[in-house]
């Protein structure tokens, strides 16, 4: 990587101005604000302070995030912090990704309140999940890199710590109405009673969020609810417990779109950005054929216990039933499957005729139906921490964390389209199952989660995954008035049982034979990371840290294929970051500065893939990436009337070494290039030495403007631009050594402004109305946001046709064109 010199790095804080403290800037004054644990719940999270832990770290308070998000997705209020690029995806309700130092989010560590909240098995993030989130938050912290926190988790690009209001928040309450494009509407109530004389206090938010997206047939119902209560019997004792969950549905794009149908569709030889291959119509109603549906409720007991001067014991208890999943096609009729009952005119699937078609045939002779894919589980987990001060400059915190994870994994069907019944031979116990039970892609409001459907109603497959933590770890850490230092470990254990319930007892399959339990497989992990902060005076200081993971890999590592198989080459994963930074603070300009590298190694990655129609995914081996960059990021107030924020980065981040690949079909058969059933899978090398890691910006860079021209009136232009942006990394495109050498293909850069105002209309001392208003690309950019294939001019796939630098052939997602949100809020 070249470094950026002395010139560069003054051109950078000249032209660019965000502040990772923003929260500072968006108050009153940049002065000193609270600290976050005096407004938020914080328990056993690890919260880094300024000029103290030695992480790369951005901070964003309630206020930023109300008068900011609007409309949008809830990680796209990070966009305007450095290594960090978050879109849309597909553009249904929650379906968002966010990647932070290249890295996705499976390995960003996400934590609520100190829980965690990557899924188990695989470690992702469903933001559906959690589009409450942005009512209930009161700050929210990111730890770039492998981060402050003491627990043994997936921090590799770094951690999201999203603090939610506490019960003993002050007394008062909020009522907001939001309009938006497309239908969009939104509508909220909350109510904090403040803290009792006797040490009760409550807090209470109810929300209802529907409409459309941007992108055709995306239709979405959303709740949100929280409660809170907190009891503080004495100054030894703080209990507070916790219920949130946001119930939704929502109807997808799931796919990217070839570059060709999105010029065919659209008008004026521009792309129709809207298009979605993904729905239809059925008697004259949208109808997609991607919904997703779920509700996560989580409950948490946080109990803080001051034991003496000296000492002070965090514990929180907690637990989550997630009942949902996602639909899907599946099956066909008269040898065609849904892709053939495309209206070439309009692009969208002809329901009425795959009900018509439906209805001539029967169930022994195939049918086409919607699927639901269920992903359900249940999750209990306890996190507690010891904090000792030995002196004035040492203290020691030592902890457990444990976990258990169920989850059930099946099929059932959501739409027969006009069939009787759907006949299944996957369960090999029996001969032939015809299922006639339909499941309305809707979420389920228990927040214990409920029965799973019953086993003679499951379809395609049905497997458990059962996950069993237990860890422990450790910290000590010097201080002074000046220097802190410290060294941390910690280490855990991961157990792993698949269970698959359509599997026959004894059955041999190509790697062994296979029973319906394959008992847990045991793997260790571990970290260590040290670092210190130096504060050189008032106005500057100096941080670096040093980290190695030992990762366990997901579970689908561990039993590849879908399979009860345990792979026979399991390794950890390793992971090796360095970091060095710089810091400013004055009164009125800040800055930061941050170098860092991380290398990882021996990665599995499994991936969502399409060949020749045929949808299934790829197991990939191997993998080494190494990332490195450099980060500034800074904030300026001017006068009691202008405030400056920005921000640069400039990533390097690419594979070493090549690595292996196979393919499989939905129906977990080996497939070849061409999307052929075959006997055994052919693992391939896929030659990506040196070539670029794709999916996120690899330069970005962002600058705003507060004004305050008036008393209770706010305004903010922001401008971001991404660069170096690379497409997705696909199996098929890296087959050959000449791929290798024409490595990820490059989008074209773009920049998006947005606008944000608000006015605030006082009644009383106590009482106000509160207008806001965002757009977001003001200028109704076009621009590609993410690509799923490397497609160069002059290959064999290419088409010869190009637009905004690119082949058409290659499949894309747009992002939104300009949209809007308003919203009015009456405080008491």
């Amino acid at each position: 990587m070249k470094l950026i010199n002395k010139s560069m790095l003054t051109a950078i804080i000249t032209l660019s101005t965000a502040s990772v403290y923003y929260a500072q800037q968006v108050q009153d004054t940049l002065g000193k604000s609270k600290d976050i644990e005096e407004v938020v719940l914080t328990g056993v999270a690890d919260i880094a302070k300024d000029r103290k832990t030695p992480v790369a770290v951005s901070t964003i308070k309630e206020a930023q995030i109300v008068e900011r998000l609007g409309n949008q997705e809830f990680p796209e209020i990070l966009n305007t912090t450095p290594s960090v690029y978050a879109t849309k995806s597909g553009g249904g309700f929650g379906d968002s990704k966010i990647g932070i130092r290249g890295f996705d989010q499976i390995n960003i560590a996400v934590m609520v309140n100190g829980m965690p909240v990557n899924d188990m098995e695989n470690g992702a993030v469903y933001w559906s999940n959690w589009a409450g989130l942005s009512d209930v938050t009161s700050s929210l912290q990111v730890q770039r890199g492998l981060g402050s926190s003491k627990l043994a988790i997936a921090s590799v690009g770094g951690t999201i710590n999203v603090l939610t209001r506490a019960a003993d928040k002050k007394q008062g309450g909020i009522f907001t109405f939001g309009l938006g494009n497309d239908g969009y509407h939104k509508a909220s109530f909350a109510y904090n009673t403040g803290k009792s004389a006797k040490g009760w206090s409550s807090s209470f938010l109810m929300s209802r969020t529907a409409g459309n997206t941007y992108a055709d047939g995306t239709k979405f119902e959303g709740y949100n609810y929280y409660f809170a209560l907190g009891y503080q019997p004495n100054e030894k004792h703080d209990f507070q417990f916790t219920l949130t969950g946001a119930p939704q549905w929502h109807n997808q794009r799931a796919y990217q779109i070839k570059l060709s149908d999105l010029l065919k569709y659209g008008t004026d030889g521009k792309p129709n950005r809207r298009y979605n291959a993904d729905w239809g119509y059925l008697n004259g109603e949208e109808f997609s054929n991607r919904a997703n549906y779920y509700h996560k409720p989580v409950m948490s007991l946080n109990w803080d216990y001051k034991m003496s001067s000296a000492s002070k014991l965090n514990t929180v208890v907690y637990a989550s039933f997630g009942r949902g999943g996602g639909t899907g096609d599946l099956g066909s009729v008269g040898g065609k499957r849904l892709s053939a009952f495309r209206d070439a005119t309009t692009g969208l699937y002809n329901f009425d005729a795959v009900v018509a078609a439906n209805q001539a045939s029967n169930p022994d002779a195939g049918q086409l139906i919607r699927r639901s894919s269920v992903n359900s589980h249940n999750w209990f987990g306890l996190i507690s921490s010891f904090n000792h001060k030995i002196n004035q400059n040492f203290n020691f915190s030592v902890g457990i964390d444990t976990r258990y994870y169920k989850g059930y994994h099946y099929q059932v069907v959501s739409d027969l389209l006009g069939a009787s019944a759907y006949k299944d031979t996957t369960n090999k116990n029996i001969s032939a199952n015809y299922v006639s039970k339909v499941y309305e892609p809707r979420p389920n409001w228990n927040p214990f989660g409920g029965k799973t459907e019953p086993m003679d109603e499951r379809i395609g497959y049905s497997n458990d995954g059962e996950v069993l933590w237990y860890g422990g770890f450790g910290q000590i850490e010097y201080s002074n008035d000046n220097l802190s230092v410290f060294a941390q470990g910690a280490v855990s254990n991961q157990s792993f049982q698949r269970i698959d319930n359509f599997a026959k007892d004894g059955t041999v399959l190509t790697g062994g034979v296979i029973n319906t339990k394959t008992g847990f497989k045991d793997i260790v992990g571990y970290n260590v990371k040290a670092g210190a902060n130096y504060n050189i005076n008032d106005h500057h200081n100096v941080f670096a840290n040093i980290g190695y993971y030992s990762k366990q890999p997901f579970f689908n590592a561990v039993y590849p294929n879908n399979q009860n198989l345990l792979n026979p080459y399991l390794t950890n994963e390793k992971i090796f970051g360095l970091e060095a930074g710089y810091g400013f603070r004055s009164s009125f300009f800040n800055a930061n500065v941050n170098l860092y590298r991380t290398s990882w190694k021996d990665r599995f990655q499994r991936r969502s893939e399409t060949v020749n129609g045929v949808r299934g995914y790829s197991n990939i081996t191997g993998i080494t990436e190494i990332h490195q960059g450099i980060e500034v990021d800074l904030n300026a107030k001017i006068n009691d009337m202008i405030a400056l924020t920005g921000m640069f980065s400039l990533g390097d981040w690419r594979y070493q070494g090549n690595a292996q690949g196979n393919l499989f079909n939905d129906n977990n058969e080996p497939m070849d290039a061409n999307g052929n059933t075959v006997a055994e899978a052919a693992t391939s090398t896929l030659y990506l030495d040196k070539v670029k890691v794709g999916n996120y910006a690899q330069t970005t860079a962002a600058l705003g403007v507060d004004l305050k021209p008036f008393k209770n009136f706010k305004f903010n232009a922001q401008y971001r631009y991404n660069a170096n942006l690379y497409a997705n990394l696909n199996v098929l495109d890296f087959r050959t050594q000449d791929a290798g050498d024409r490595g990820a293909l490059k989008l074209p850069s773009f920049g998006l402004v947005d606008l944000a105002a608000s006015y605030m209309i006082p009644i009383n001392n106590k009482q106000s109305f509160t207008l806001r208003a965002n757009v977001y690309n003001v200028f109704n950019k076009y621009y590609i946001q993410d690509s799923y294939t490397n497609i160069h001019p002059g290959t064999d796939k290419a088409s010869g046709t190009m637009y905004d630098g690119i082949d058409v052939a290659n499949e894309v997602f747009y992002g939104f064109g300009t949209t809007w949100a308003a919203s009015l809020s009456f405080n008491f």
